[in-house]
C-alpha cells in the first residue's frame, strides 16, 4: 500500500454519528478542514434543553482557548444556515481532553501502550466491549491489538480488534496517562486546561491535564430585534444560542 493511501486511512474519522449529530457533522467537518482543525466528535445531550458538543484538534493534537472561539465563530453561521439540529439547541466547543475519544488510526497509535475501552459494533466473536493496553494498529488491516487482563482461561489475552466496525472508543483515565501529561509539560496531544464551568474563570491551556470547554457567550433567551452578542475571549462562558434557537422564541409570541 502506498504511503498516500496509508496516511488518508491514518487520518479517516472511523467513529460515525448517527440522526441530528451525523448532519451536524457532515455540515462543519469540511469547513473546519480548511481552517486548520479537525473533527473529533459530535454529540448531541439533553442538557439545558438541548446541546450540540463538538470536540475538534489541530492535526498535532493541540487546541487552545483561542481556537475553541475560531471555531464557534465559524461553525456558528453555517449551522444556523442549514438548521440540522432542526430546534432549539446549545453550542458547545472542545477540545478532546485527556480520557479523549479514539477516532482515526493515528490515535490509536498516538496512544499505543495506554488503557482505553473499545466498543465494536457488530460484536466480535459475541464480544462488543474491550478494556485494555492498546497495541500499535496497523493502517492497512484496520486493526488495532489490545492485550486484555483477567481473561478466563484458555482464552486468547491480546485481540486483533477490527477497526472498521468501531462504534466508540477512548482512554481511560490512570495515573499513567496523567503522569504522560504532566511528563510532556502539559496535556497529552489533543487535551487542554480545565473545563471552563459556567461560574469560573478560564485558565491557561497548559495549567492542568483536563478538557477545555468554549461555551460562546449569548442570551439562553433573545427578542426578534436582539442582536447577537460576541463571545468574550475570557472569563466565565455561557452557552450559545443558535438562530434556529431565536426564531423559535419568535414563534411563541405569535
Amino acid at each position: 500500500m502506498s504511503s498516500e493511501i496509508e496516511a488518508d486511512l491514518s487520518e479517516k474519522r472511523l467513529v460515525r454519528e448517527a440522526g441530528a449529530a451525523a448532519r451536524v457533522a457532515q455540515a462543519i467537518e469540511g469547513p473546519l478542514a480548511g481552517l486548520g482543525f479537525r473533527l473529533v466528535r459530535v454529540r448531541m445531550s439533553n442538557v439545558n434543553g438541548c446541546t450540540v458538543q463538538i470536540m475538534a484538534e489541530r492535526p498535532d493534537g493541540t487546541f487552545s482557548i483561542d481556537d475553541c472561539e475560531a471555531v464557534s465563530r465559524a461553525i456558528s453561521p453555517i449551522l444556523d444556515v442549514d438548521d440540522p439540529v432542526g430546534g432549539a439547541y446549545n453550542l458547545e466547543v472542545s477540545s478532546p481532553g485527556i480520557d479523549r475519544p479514539l477516532v482515526r488510526v493515528s490515535d490509536f497509535a498516538r496512544w499505543a501502550g495506554y488503557e482505553a475501552k473499545v466498543e465494536l459494533s457488530p460484536p466480535l466473536d459475541g464480544r462488543k466491549r474491550f478494556r485494555g493496553i492498546l497495541g500499535v494498529p496497523d493502517p492497512e488491516t484496520l486493526t488495532v491489538p489490545i492485550d486484555l487482563p483477567d481473561v478466563k482461561e484458555g482464552l486468547p489475552s491480546r485481540i486483533d480488534l477490527p477497526l472498521k466496525t468501531l462504534a466508540d472508543a477512548h482512554l481511560v483515565l490512570t495515573d499513567e496517562l496523567i503522569r504522560e501529561s504532566l511528563r510532556r509539560g502539559g496535556p497529552p496531544a489533543g487535551d487542554e486546561a480545565e473545563e471552563v464551568e459556567d461560574d469560573e474563570p478560564a485558565e491557561e491551556p497548559q495549567a492542568s491535564p483536563a478538557r477545555s470547554a468554549f461555551r460562546p457567550k449569548g442570551p439562553k433567551k433573545a427578542s426578534p430585534a436582539a442582536k447577537p452578542t460576541k463571545p468574550a475571549r475570557t472569563g466565565p462562558r455561557k452557552p450559545v444560542v443558535s438562530k434556529a434557537s431565536r426564531l423559535k422564541d419568535r414563534d411563541s409570541l405569535h
